[in-house]
């Protein structure tokens, strides 16, 4: 594996401290409230639509994303179907009212509406997820970079979480839209950048829509599952139904995204941003998810590892298991050179037969894979070190350290670590915002303009050092992607649903709602164990359609006697609508 020389650091190092330095710079001296927490509402909407995006797209897209496509494919692009449907009801509804009430974050709008104690109550949910997603976004970059390039995981954690307070820090949410705006540059040049140099890799008779049929005999472009059966996590219906409740809590009631377009100039620069958003999000992840298909076929043509994980490899080598291990990368090394022949007879022929023995070979391939992680598992067992088997993570850093031009490895790098700063930023923003506004300030009375603006960079520093704290002490899930969307989703549809009875029930009282989000968030943790530990079958998406839900019914019937006769009814159709998909998990 490649080592990076000085061009890559020289990259790296100037790209990461010119986005902090130039945000830094053109933020400075921000006094009031309104600068430091709305950005002075000076933002136009490609500001504003870019910052959306960079929020979202942590390191862990560009990292977890890739893998993700070169295991399962393209279905993943599904997850966000429901993004573009949520963008048109964010426009219609939040964004009108969160600008006529004029407020800094989304909370303050529910104790108009309900009463203080759910205001906190969801301000607190808030921050418990968003700080728990904040370390993550730092931690997922610094576990990969420190196995793949041997440096010291602590020292990255706080690298990244101190450059990220720097900027956040001195010049609050307008300095957070400026930075986004300028790494969604670089990191759009990086990954088409990255697209190109893989595609030109592939041998000179392979062609890209050679390439695509390649993968396409593989399964690996099979975007659409109309599936409704729950043992498929990315389906159509999830991503329409799951993934719309999950992008309308996330963008219409998450503060790290509220705060991005609360900070437009008016309420139609802050509806461009979301459209702008919408329209390019979905084209934006497909992309992705090819690169990772390209990176597949890539190694279809190079010979790949076992395990991409350098760290696992190199433990099982050093363990009793070491001559099993040897014993599956010579029959990896034979398929791949019985692929080559499969390959071209296939390009050739197009031959049903011949795409059948592709697929059976590849399939081979994956249980030599999965045997590999069997080892790895045994071997820190037997040494009682804690090591990750799953290497989905790690296939798009080792194709950029092991195949990418000097220079180009080092901007690829920054790419990553911009994705982690950006989505970082805007959540040690809105953390710090939400402290100062919903809990701070609501419970002091008589403060100055300064006095607050200073509240708020101590509790953004607070957040930022408890988000590095998160970093040092995470341990990687199945797939680092996966694991932000499903500490959102345990908290998401509850969120959403108290905000879409503020809207549309008028009826519900404070107490209903209060009471009911307590419950539904008991529920929702509940079912997420129930499926962890495979009592249920309840893939994460869903978690937040049926946390929507519940806390919807629950306040309704706790304020049944004052509701009307068309929220009864709205009523008995959500009772049977969950009753049908209750009905749905039983029998998964």
């Amino acid at each position: 594996m490649q080592t990076l020389n000085w061009i890559d650091w020289g990259v790296l190092i100037l790209t990461l401290l010119a986005i902090v330095a130039y945000g830094t710079w053109q933020t400075r001296g921000s006094k009031n409230v309104k600068d430091y927490l709305k950005g002075g509402n000076t933002s136009h909407w490609w500001t504003i639509g870019l910052s959306v995006m960079a929020t979202q797209a942590s390191a862990i897209t560009f990292l977890s994303t890739p893998g993700q496509a070169y295991n399962d494919g393209m279905g993943f692009v599904q997850f966000y179907f429901g993004l573009p449907i949520a963008m048109i009801v964010i426009c219609m509804v939040f964004i009108p009212l969160y600008h006529r009430l004029k407020v800094y974050t989304a909370y303050e709008f529910l104790e108009n509406r309900f009463d203080l104690k759910t205001r906190t109550l969801t301000a607190i949910l808030f921050l418990i997820q968003r700080g728990l997603a904040a370390g993550i976004t730092i931690f997922a970059p610094a576990i990969i970079l420190s196995v793949v390039l041997g440096w010291d995981l602590l020292s990255l954690n706080i690298i990244i979480g101190v450059l990220v307070i720097i900027y956040t820090v001195s010049g609050g949410t307008r300095a957070v839209n400026v930075t986004q705006k300028h790494q969604m540059i670089v990191i759009f040049i990086g990954m088409l950048v990255a697209f190109f140099l893989i595609v030109s890799d592939l041998p000179k008779d392979i062609t890209f829509s050679k390439a695509l049929k390649i993968a396409g005999a593989n399964g690996k472009i099979n975007v659409l599952d109309f599936s409704f059966s729950l043992n498929n996590r990315y389906t159509f219906w999830s991503g329409i139904i799951g993934g719309t409740f999950l992008m309308l809590s996330y963008f219409g009631t998450d503060q790290s995204q509220v705060q991005r377009y609360l900070s437009g100039k008016s309420v139609k620069e802050m509806q461009l941003g979301l459209i702008f958003n919408g329209l390019l999000k979905v084209p934006m992840q497909f992309f992705i998810l090819l690169v990772g298909v390209m990176v597949f076929v890539f190694y279809q043509f190079n010979e790949a590892p076992v395990n991409f994980n350098p760290t696992a490899t190199e433990l099982v080598l050093n363990s009793e298991y070491s001559e099993d291990y040897k014993t599956l990368q010579a029959e990896q090394k034979a398929i791949f050179h019985e692929k080559q022949e499969l390959i071209y007879s296939f390009l050739n022929s197009g031959n049903i037969d011949t795409q059948q023995q592709l697929a059976k070979v590849n399939d081979a391939s994956d249980n030599i894979r999965n045997e590999a992680k069997t080892l790895i598992e045994k071997a820190g067992e037997s040494q009682q070190i804690k090591v990750e088997s799953n290497d989905k993570d790690y296939v798009f850093i080792h194709f950029i350290l092991n195949n990418l031009p000097r220079g180009l490895i080092g901007l690829l790098l920054a790419v990553i670590l911009s994705a982690a700063m950006s989505s970082t930023a805007s959540e040690l923003n809105a953390l710090g915002s939400t402290t100062t506004i919903d809990l701070y300030k609501r419970n002091t009375e008589n403060k100055s303009e300064e006095q607050m603006v200073s509240a708020s960079k101590w509790f953004t520093l607070l957040w930022g050092v408890l988000a590095i704290g998160v970093a040092c002490i995470a341990e990687l899930a199945e797939n680092l992607i996966q694991l932000v969307n499903i500490i959102g989703s345990i908290f998401y549809g509850n969120v959403l649903g108290i905000f879409l009875i503020a809207f549309f029930f008028k009826s519900v009282k404070g107490n209903a709602v209060f009471i009911s989000a307590l419950i539904t968030q008991i529920i929702v943790i509940g079912l997420y164990l129930l499926n962890l530990y495979d009592i249920i079958n309840l893939p994460f998406l869903w978690l937040n359609f049926v946390g929507c839900i519940v806390v919807i019914i629950c306040s309704l019937l706790l304020d049944f006697k004052k509701t009307t006769h068309l929220d009864k009814g709205i009523l008995i159709t959500l009772i049977g609508v969950l009753s049908i998909f209750s009905t749905l998990i039983l029998y998964n």
